[in-house]
């Protein structure tokens, strides 16, 4: 007797395929101009409203610490995620736009615990296991890094790519942190380490920047991380199947690596 399959596991038989290139249409190569502009000028204005949070400790954090209910909840150890997605996301010519939000409470770490972290580049394949294989920098001036990742994460599929961001850290004062990772180049790897052609890519990840805001208070530090990534669009037709999927992994990997860096903050106590 074959056993029913159920809508979960249709749906992820058909996001295999998709990803793996056998509905067609599987390479992607690079986005389109139109769809890179959007891109850049959306996180242009991101970075905009962010150096304005960033220029005083009211609402550095985009406000979350303003609800006291808010501020019960992180301290209780929930996260808070919010998908902030504008709805231009749909729209982009063969390819989506992902943006999410997520905050954390780490009692007891202080923003010098997370500058210690966060410039341990050599420890991230540690904190970060098993998502980051491999980070080293590649250049330094100042508070800005350049620096190399080789990164691997499963979903249906098991995709390993390197990338390259450009890195700046900065503060306020004492209790409050942020930086912005800006990625340069994304590279798919194959089963061999080897990086595959432009014409051979899939579309998992073409860009993505992070933004890291952290304010020390009530004993511990608020953490705070926003994501921007553009990936390959979902086929027409096929967005009722695989669409909740594809758009989950950007909001499972922004919580992987807040849930990983509380983690790391705390065992520093």
């Amino acid at each position: 007797m074959v056993p029913c399959m159920t809508q979960r596991n249709f749906s992820l038989l058909f996001l295999a395929l998709w990803l793996g290139g056998g509905l067609g249409a599987c390479r992607a190569d690079e986005p389109t101009l139109a769809a890179t502009a959007t891109f850049e000028a959306y996180a242009g204005a991101v970075e905009a409203r962010l150096a304005h949070q960033h220029q005083s400790p009211a609402g550095f954090l985009g406000g979350v610490l303003a609800d006291p209910g808010n501020v019960d909840r992180l301290r209780a150890g929930q996260l808070i995620v919010e998908q902030l997605t504008p709805p231009v996301g749909a729209a982009l010519p063969r390819a989506m736009l992902h943006h999410w939000r997520a905050t954390a409470f780490a009692p007891g770490a202080t923003a010098e615990d997370f500058d210690r972290l966060m410039l341990d580049f050599s420890a991230w394949p540690h904190v970060y296991a098993p998502e980051v294989l491999a980070a080293r920098v590649i250049a330094q001036q100042g508070d800005r890094y350049q620096m190399m990742m080789r990164v691997r994460q499963r979903h249906v599929l098991i995709v390993t790519m390197d990338t390259s961001y450009d890195v700046v850290f900065g503060r306020l004062d004492a209790g409050h942190r942020f930086s912005a990772s800006r990625s340069t180049q994304i590279s798919e790897i194959d089963g061999h380490g080897r990086a595959l052609s432009a014409a051979d890519e899939h579309g998992y990840l073409w860009r993505q920047n992070t933004y890291w805001s952290c304010v020390e208070r009530d004993g511990g530090l608020y953490l705070q991380i926003e994501s921007i990534s553009l990936t390959r669009s979902i086929p027409t037709g096929l967005a009722w199947a695989i669409g909740p999927f594809v758009e989950s992994v950007p909001r499972e990997s922004l919580e992987f690596t807040l849930r990983a860096t509380s983690r790391a903050l705390r065992r520093a106590q």
